[in-house]
């Protein structure tokens, strides 16, 4: 949102400079994202003074030429003129040496010493084409004025030099949608009274009732309040020079007198007003209504619109002539022969206008203000102020009274506020009086006050301030974030307060896991497209949750899986030659099943490329499934799961992989992402990829870890190589040696494995370590003995194993 800085000075007295403004606002919440000077006129003059023709003759070398002398106050210049109309006693415009020149239609250029046909030159005498203040090119600009020579001649045109201050508005500051608004908010700080547009002498008008419009309203939850009045007698034509350049300074073209106004009136009080042609308006009768799904509507911009049965509509008797709150209709709009309007100013829901918005992807300066929530009370004020414009500008004449309907007047909020709460949430005690300072210069009205609080009356437009914390944050905005002390001891009961598997904590000390580990964390769009459903059987397109207002044809579903995410993020890092990926997302996955809606927290981890860069002292490995699956046991090891079976997976996403279970249900799943959906996304390389279903997870954290002394007594590691069939798998061989060593044994690893021609075909072999420790005594070589032969028996009598010698 653009902000006229002279403008803005109309309405409050402000003695600091545009800079000091902008950092007051950005410390208020309205935060200024650029500030730059605006010129009327391109260049704005600069270098430009007044001058006086002392001598003038003619060229002694060229016919259409004249040799002047030119008085510019602190010196007199020669200068080489081709103008007919010069002469000796002129006052002029000279473009002094140094200056550049902006004319109409041309490159910029700038005045430099010369000779011209061998009599120097040292300015220029301008046309008013030639400093884009006009069109002509017949001679040069003689001026009336007694202004002394030198003096600047943005001066002599009245060019006030101005700033535009642009505003990243929040959506909840939809108060500050206008000039009037951003003043109320430097009048909170610095106390100056804000001076609204004196609109007394309409009221003081007889208005003479001759334009008989009948206003129905049929949906007053669409349109709450409805008001118009008519004027006849004006006459379209371009706007008064001083009107277009407030437009021109915040961005906007000037049109006609006219729709200046009402822009001008929307940028002032933040109200949109709409100005129908009074012809288009047959059976002189404004209906607010809905109109049949499909009725075909022509907008302002030419286009032809199918409108939705919720799509509000201003409509005469016959036919529809606005889309309220968004956007004009081409027949019905101001044109250069209209001579009589009817001059609409509304409150329109929010929601109403918002999905009408989004329905036809129309954005407006109205729907911008009427999706956030205008004031509903300042509807008959702008209006009033819109008419009197009008009238002053366009010669108009007001041939009716304001009609309003306003059946239900939408009431101030009323909120409660203890004051201890206010110094609970700001963190300091202030005094009370600067607290009523700061409500009543925010037009909060305070009342039934006692020695613990007191009811907050909040103004209609302050459409974010409803709760208590609202009103408290009004207080600490104005008084100022920066005036509360940083104590010298600081601390929080959070840690305290919550127990340490709170699921956000363990979210947090998860990612953090995976960031020491080298990854890099992820925020992707829960929208994804259905037509990455094809290259799977693993999301069921049945289950699609559709998106009823796609912001895109590419983003039509929830997705039921973050693979696909991952994989454009994948593609766009390979394409950019960042192949060595190590990546984690917490995120959700989204599905209907029959009536139900189902949401699913997960995380997702993917890796692909090498495990580390290429170097002197080591090559480069490509990582491998088991490095993901290290990474996963990792998770479970720190969340103290114990019990976890992993078996073969057969998910249609996965060339290989695995399912992990806990008590027979799934929580994880793991492996190499089929190369045909990898192909798909344009990828070559390997992608493993991880799916824990985090809020199964959650549901199995134990609470606390415990924690044991280090054994005093030293472990034992005994080795053995056995000779199995290809399908045993480690868990089996894991699972025999917990049952058969019992508490004995500490912990078992795979150290090799191998096969080939010196074992049988069908045949693997392992080569084991086993760690044995009693934490009680010293083990002896009987017992480890003992131990190991219980191991050996199981292994050869479960799994067939051989061992080997």
């Amino acid at each position: 949102m653009k902000i006229s800085f002279n403008w803005l000075k109309e309405y409050i007295k402000i003695d600091d400079s545009p800079e000091i403004i902008s950092d007051v606002l950005t410390a208020t919440g309205l935060e200024v994202e650029g500030l730059s000077e605006f010129e009327q006129v391109k260049g704005g003059l600069k270098g430009l003074v007044i001058g006086e023709v002392l001598t003038c003759e003619k060229h002694p070398g060229a016919d259409k030429l004249s040799k002047t002398t030119v008085d510019i106050g602190v010196e007199i210049v020669p200068i080489v003129c081709g103008a007919p109309n010069v002469a000796a006693g002129q006052k002029v415009v000279v473009a002094k040496v140094g200056s550049t020149l902006y004319p109409e239609g041309h490159e910029p250029f700038t005045i430099k010493k010369a000779k011209i046909r061998g009599e120097q030159s040292m300015g220029m005498i301008c046309a008013e084409d030639e400093i884009g203040l006009g069109t002509s090119h017949d001679g040069i600009m003689v001026l009336d004025t007694d202004l002394p020579n030198g003096t600047p001649a943005a001066e002599y045109f009245e060019l006030d030099s101005d700033y535009t201050i642009e505003i990243g508005l929040t959506p909840n500051r939809a108060d500050a949608m206008s000039h009037i608004g951003v003043a109320r908010d430097i009048r909170a700080v610095q106390g100056n009274d804000v001076n609204w547009p004196n609109i007394s002498s309409f009221d003081m008008e007889t208005i003479a009732d001759e334009q008989n419009i009948e206003i129905s309203v049929e949906n007053f939850d669409a349109c709450p309040r409805y008001a118009g009045l008519t004027i006849d007698n004006i006459k379209v034509e371009p706007s008064p020079e001083w009107l277009q350049n407030r437009l021109k300074a915040i961005g906007l073209s000037p049109i006609n007198n006219v729709v200046d106004i009402t822009n001008y009136v929307l940028h002032e009080t933040g109200q949109p007003l709409h100005a129908f042609d009074l012809r288009e308006v047959k059976g002189n009768k404004v209906i607010v209504k809905t109109l049949p799904e499909g009725t075909i509507f022509k907008t302002l911009d030419g286009e032809e619109r199918k409108l939705k049965s919720n799509d509000l509509m201003i409509c005469n008797e016959e036919k529809p002539m606005c889309i309220a709150g968004v956007f004009g209709g081409l027949e019905s709009g101001v044109k250069d022969d209209t001579t009589s309007i009817f001059l609409e100013s509304a409150y329109f829901s929010p929601d109403w206008v918002r999905k009408t918005s989004q329905n036809h992807t129309l954005k407006t300066d109205a729907s911008f203000r009427f999706e956030r929530g205008i004031d509903p009370n300042i509807t008959i004020f702008a209006l009033k102020r819109a008419a009197l414009l009008i009238k002053e500008i366009a010669g108009g004449k007001i041939t009716s009274k304001v009609q309003d309907i306003y059946p239900n007047k939408i009431e101030d909020f009323k909120v409660p506020v203890k004051f201890r709460n206010i110094d609970r949430l700001i963190g300091k005690t202030l005094d009370r009086q600067l607290i009523h300072q700061i409500l009543t210069r925010l037009d909060i009205k305070t009342s039934e006050e006692t020695s613990e609080g007191f009811i907050a009356t909040v103004p209609a437009y302050r459409v974010d301030v409803t709760r208590e914390a609202d009103v408290i944050e009004e207080i600490l905005r104005i008084y100022g974030y920066d005036n509360i002390e940083v104590s010298e001891h600081l601390s929080s009961n959070f840690l305290s307060e919550y127990p340490a598997h709170e699921p956000f904590k363990l979210e947090r000390s998860t990612s953090q896991q995976l960031v020491s580990l080298g990854y890099n964390e992820l925020i992707t769009n829960s929208l994804t497209s259905s037509k990455y459903n094809e290259h799977t059987t693993h999301v069921n397109s049945e289950e699609n949750i559709n998106i009823l207002n796609k912001l895109s044809e590419e983003l039509d579903i929830l997705r039921q899986t973050m693979l696909f995410n991952h994989l454009e993020v994948i593609s766009h890092n390979i394409n950019r030659q960042q192949k060595d990926l190590k990546l984690f997302e917490f995120g959700k996955t989204y599905k209907k099943v029959g009536e139900k809606y189902i949401e699913e927290a997960n995380l997702c981890i993917c890796i692909s490329g090498n495990k580390n860069t290429e170097n002197w002292q080591k090559t480069s490995e490509k990582v491998t499934y088991y490095d993901l699956h290290g990474d996963i046991l990792n998770i479970f090891n720190k969340f103290n799961l114990k019990g976890i079976n992993i078996e073969k997976t057969e998910l249609d996403i996965l060339e290989y992989g695995a399912v992990y279970k806990l008590n027979n249900k799934v929580i994880a799943y793991a492996g190499l992402v089929k190369k045909q959906i990898a192909k798909a996304f344009g990828i070559k390389q390997d992608i493993f990829y991880a799916e824990i279903k985090w809020d199964s997870l959650l549901k199995t954290v134990k609470a606390d870890k415990t924690f044991e002394p280090i054994s005093k007594f030293p472990a034992v590691r005994r080795d053995l190589s056995l000779v199995i069939d290809k399908s045993i798998t480690y868990e089996q061989i894991k699972g025999i040696a917990e049952k058969s060593a019992g508490k004995l044994l500490s912990s078992i690893n795979v150290f090799d494995t191998y096969e080939g021609d010196k074992i049988d075909s069908g045949k693997k072999a392992y080569a084991l370590s086993f760690i044995l420790e009693d934490k009680t005594k010293t083990l002896n070589d009987k017992t480890i003995d003992k131990a190991m032969n219980k191991l050996i028996k199981a292994f050869e009598f479960q799994i067939g194993a051989h061992i080997r010698k």
